[in-house]
C-alpha cells in the first residue's frame, strides 16, 4: 500500500494524516489498518519493533470507530509506562482533529490523582493509561470500565516484563465479556498468547 486512503481510512482523517505530514504507511500500519476498520470488534494480534508505527496502526482505525453520540469511554489503551502514555495520548489528539467532540484522557502514576479524577467526570471516549494507575482510579470508583468495547495493550511484553500481568487480568475481568481485544507487542511470550 502507498497511501492512507487505499488503506480505507475516512477523507477527512487521511487528509489530516497529509497535513502532518503522514504520507506512507509503515508496514505494520500497511498490514494492521485494514484488516482493523473491516473487523472492528475481533481480536487483533500486531506483532512490531518499537518505533514502527504502531500507535498510528491500532490509533487510525480506533478513531475511525468511535461514536461520538456516546458519552461513556468506549475505547482503552493500555500501556507500561508514563511517557508512552503520554505520547501515545499526544498522537491521539493530533489524529483526532477532523473528528470534533471526540475527548481523549490519559491517566497515570506520578502526578496528582485528583487533577485525573476530574479530567474523567468530562464526556471521555478514550482513556489511555498505565494499568496501576487505572486500577486505583478504578478502586476509587473515579472510571468505569463497564462499558469499554475495545481493549488496546500497547507494548504487552514491556507490560509482562514489569510485572503488570495481575493488572492486566484485573482490568480484562471488569470490561464488558464482549471487548475486543488488540494486542500489539515486539515479542509474542507465552503469557501474552494466554491473554
Amino acid at each position: 500500500m502507498n497511501s492512507f486512503k487505499e488503506l480505507g481510512l475516512s477523507t477527512p482523517l487521511v487528509d489530516n494524516l497529509t497535513t502532518l505530514e503522514f504520507i506512507k504507511p509503515t508496514p505494520i500500519q500497511a498490514k494492521a489498518i485494514p484488516q482493523l476498520l473491516a473487523n472492528p470488534d475481533a481480536d487483533f494480534i500486531g506483532l512490531a519493533q518499537t518505533g514502527t508505527g504502531k500507535t498510528a496502526a491500532f490509533g487510525l482505525p480506533l478513531l475511525e470507530s468511535i461514536d461520538l453520540d456516546k458519552d461513556y469511554i468506549q475505547v482503552l489503551i493500555l500501556a507500561p509506562t508514563r511517557e508512552l502514555s503520554q505520547q501515545i495520548a499526544a498522537q491521539l489528539d493530533e489524529f483526532k482533529d477532523y473528528k470534533k467532540g471526540l475527548n481523549t484522557c490519559v491517566v497515570f502514576g506520578g502526578a496528582a490523582i485528583s487533577n485525573q479524577i476530574r479530567a474523567l467526570k468530562r464526556r471521555v471516549q478514550v482513556l489511555v493509561a498505565t494499568p496501576g494507575r487505572l486500577l486505583d482510579l478504578v478502586k476509587r470508583k473515579a472510571v468505569d470500565l463497564g462499558q469499554v468495547r475495545l481493549l488496546v495493550l500497547d507494548e504487552a511484553d514491556e507490560m509482562l516484563n514489569m510485572g503488570f500481568k495481575e493488572d492486566i487480568d484485573s482490568i480484562l475481568q471488569r470490561t464488558h465479556t464482549e471487548s475486543a481485544l488488540w494486542l500489539f507487542s515486539a515479542t509474542m511470550p507465552p503469557d501474552i498468547q494466554k491473554i
